[in-house]
Formats: structure tokens, C-alpha cells, sequence
């Protein structure tokens, strides 16, 4: 235990819902006996009011770097400091701060994945005008179009022309034509959940359905912009709260005298969660259009390859063809994943122990679907409750 109190300053942006999933995550770390004095600047990303750090006699600082005036300023701060945010901008790579980044490839393929399972064939990304500080925004653009690329579909980037909303009905115009243009049903993904807001209103102010013709999903699982929306939102929920705990802790520890032994710290996404705007099986051959139906209903009874070609009536070869050819995938990776959306859905919502679960998603052990789990999601089923538990 450390011989008084630490003083720390959390510098972010209230008005921000991911910031405010960071600062959870630092209360969990307080809340658990950290011996912390919480100095908070809640607006200083918007008002530029930092302590005055020759005056303010702290310890540390937790700051959000997404901003030049508050990264400059704690960058010449002599206290340990560990910084969160974009990791563009105003973070140099070069910099000795430790600083926790998202993992914007694995943010965009689990988006990417979501809607290629949903059977879409085109695909759509909406992102942000770019400025220094959001050219994280370009890197899922990237990793989106190369996802579905991959597998041999295209994607349209909408040409971003308007740096700010403040002329809405020119950006609802220019959305709106742009959307127009785009070969449906189209799968798309927008930079963030405001962004995707922006793309339903397009939608709705120009005829085109949500999700029959254009499947819509943001990041960051803002839950008051997904749950306000029409249609409600699917997102990608990032692990801010991970990045929040393990930051603080980390400046506990150089507090303490540690010294840091790793500058980069890059966090994956929990994954998706799915809502109204993506809830569509998205296949023209209505026969892959049933056979992913019936996967989906019958894949946690342990179902097999041969049970899907029978319960449709055709050569095991013919559905196998135009199921790769329609969706990209093979039947049997088909049901591995409807049986591991099921565990994934039931680890997050209810308290089942490991076994009823894996007993009533079609694995013949928990051995079996831990190791399939965690292929899959880069954790064991245990370690995906308790991340979504806090």
C-alpha cells in the first residue's frame, strides 16, 4: 500500500458515452480499494481547462488524448501519465507515454462479419470528413472494404463532403443521393452511432427501408442513440470500460516506481450487439435464404451438415455450392457460428453455469465449446461474462 493517498487527474470529455465507459472502468479499479484521490476535469476537452499542473501538487494523470491543447499540456507534465483515445492526431508514436488504443481492424471485421452472415453481397461504409484527431475513422474504413473484399464483394465509401452537420439538409441530400445509388439489399457500416443516425434518417427521408434494403450498423454501442433510433441500432461495443481499469492501473503502478515496460496497448471489442437495423436475412437464392432459416433454428440442437441437406430435399453438393457462392461461407462454418452467436448471447444475458449452456447450444462438452469460443472470440466463455459483468 502506498504511504498516502494518490493524487490522480482524470482529464475526458463527459459529453463523449465511450469516455464515460473509460471512466467506469476506472471506478470499478477505485471501488475495488485503490487508494485514489479523483481530481476531475470533466469538460477539459471542450473548454481547455486543465489544473494548473505547476500548482496541482498530484501524482498522475489519466488523460484522453484526443485533442492538441490537452495532449500537449499533459505531455509536459513531470508525473507519469497514461493517455487513452484514438491514437491519432495528437499521440505521437514515438511518444514514451503508455496509451491505450482500440483495435479499429477488429472493430470493423467483427461489423464486417455481422452483416456477411446476414447474407449481404454488397456493402456500404459511411465515415467521418477527416481532421488529425478521427483518422481512426479511415483505418475501419480500410479494414471494412478489405474484410468484404476478401470474400469477394464489393464496397462503396460515401465521398464525405461536409465537415460539420451544421447544414443538415444538405448533408441529408447528399447522404440520401448517395444511398439512392447503392445496390440493394446493402450491408453498411457507419464510422460511429452517430454517423449511422445520420444514415437512417437519409433513409427514411428517401424511401429506402431499414433493414430490408439498407442494413445499418455504428460503433460504440451508445445505448441512448441505439435504443432512440428508428430502427433500433445494432453496434459494436468496444471494451472502454477494459480500457479504462487497466489504464489506471497501470498509472497506480508508476506511481508506485514502476517502470513501463510495454508504450502500446491495443484493446479488442467485445463484440456486437444486434438490433433491429441488422435483424434480416439478406439473400437473394431463397433456398440459402432458407437453409441459413433453418441453421439458425435448429444449430443449438447439434445439428450437422447432413441434417440441413435433408431437411431441404436437395444434393448435398448443389446446396453446398450455392450456399459458398450466396453467403462465402461453408455449411458447417455456418452452424459453428450460429451455435457460438447462441453461447455468446446466453453467456452475456443470463447466469446458466457453463455446462447448462453448452448442453443447450448443441457441443457435446464444455471443453468443446470453450476452445471453440475462444477461437472465435479471443476468450474463454468465462472471461467474455465477466467483461461483460463489469
Amino acid at each position: 500500500m502506498p504511504d498516502r493517498t494518490r493524487r490522480v487527474a482524470l482529464i475526458y470529455d463527459a459529453k463523449l458515452p465511450y469516455d464515460l465507459k473509460v471512466i467506469s472502468g476506472i471506478a470499478r479499479y477505485v471501488q475495488e480499494g485503490a487508494d485514489l484521490n479523483i481530481y476531475i476535469e470533466e469538460d477539459a476537452l471542450k473548454r481547455q481547462r486543465l489544473p494548473d499542473l505547476r500548482s496541482w501538487h498530484g501524482d498522475g494523470i489519466l488523460a484522453d488524448f484526443d485533442d492538441p491543447g490537452v495532449a500537449a499540456a499533459v505531455s509536459r507534465a513531470r508525473l507519469p501519465v497514461v493517455g487513452f483515445g484514438g491514437g491519432y492526431g495528437w499521440y505521437s508514436p514515438q511518444s514514451g507515454i503508455p496509451y491505450f488504443f482500440n483495435n479499429q481492424t477488429a472493430v470493423a471485421n467483427l461489423a464486417a462479419d455481422h452483416l456477411i452472415e446476414r447474407g449481404f453481397r454488397h456493402f456500404a461504409y459511411c465515415g467521418l470528413y477527416p481532421t488529425p484527431a478521427n483518422r481512426w475513422a479511415e483505418e475501419r474504413c480500410r479494414a471494412f472494404a478489405k474484410r468484404v473484399n476478401a470474400r469477394g464483394f464489393p464496397c462503396h465509401i460515401y465521398p464525405v463532403v461536409h465537415r460539420t452537420t451544421r447544414q443538415w439538409n444538405s448533408v441529408l441530400a447528399s447522404l440520401g443521393t448517395w444511398l439512392k445509388t447503392l445496390h440493394k439489399p446493402v450491408g453498411l457500416m457507419a464510422a460511429t452511432d452517430k454517423r449511422a443516425r445520420h444514415v437512417l434518417e437519409a433513409c427514411h427521408s428517401y424511401g429506402l427501408h431499414v433493414p430490408e434494403e439498407v442494413a445499418v450498423i455504428g460503433v460504440d454501442n451508445d445505448e441512448v442513440l441505439c435504443q432512440l433510433s428508428s430502427p433500433q441500432l445494432s453496434s459494436i461495443e468496444q471494451d472502454a470500460k477494459r480500457i479504462g481499469y487497466e489504464a489506471i492501473a497501470l498509472l497506480d503502478r508508476l506511481m508506485g516506481g514502476e517502470k513501463a515496460r510495454q508504450r502500446h496497448f491495443f484493446i479488442d471489442p467485445l463484440g456486437v450487439v444486434t438490433r433491429r437495423s441488422t435483424d434480416i436475412l439478406a439473400v437473394e437464392d431463397r433456398l440459402v435464404a432458407r437453409t441459413i432459416t433453418f441453421i439458425q433454428s435448429a444449430a443449438s440442437k447439434g445439428i450437422r451438415v447432413r441434417d440441413v441437406v435433408n431437411s431441404l430435399a436437395i444434393s448435398r453438393s448443389t446446396l453446398e455450392t450455392r450456399f459458398k457462392a450466396a453467403t462465402g461461407d461453408t455449411l458447417s462454418t455456418a452452424i459453428r457460428r450460429s451455435q457460438l452467436q447462441r453461447v455468446q448471447r446466453m453467456i452475456a444475458e443470463t447466469n446458466l453455469a457453463m455446462k447448462e449452456i453448452a448442453a443447450v447450444t448443441g457441443f457435446k462438452s464444455v471443453q468443446h465449446m470453450t476452445t471453440s469460443f475462444g477461437k472465435t472470440f479471443g476468450r474463454t466463455p468465462a472471461k467474455y461474462r465477466k467483461a461483460m459483468l463489469e
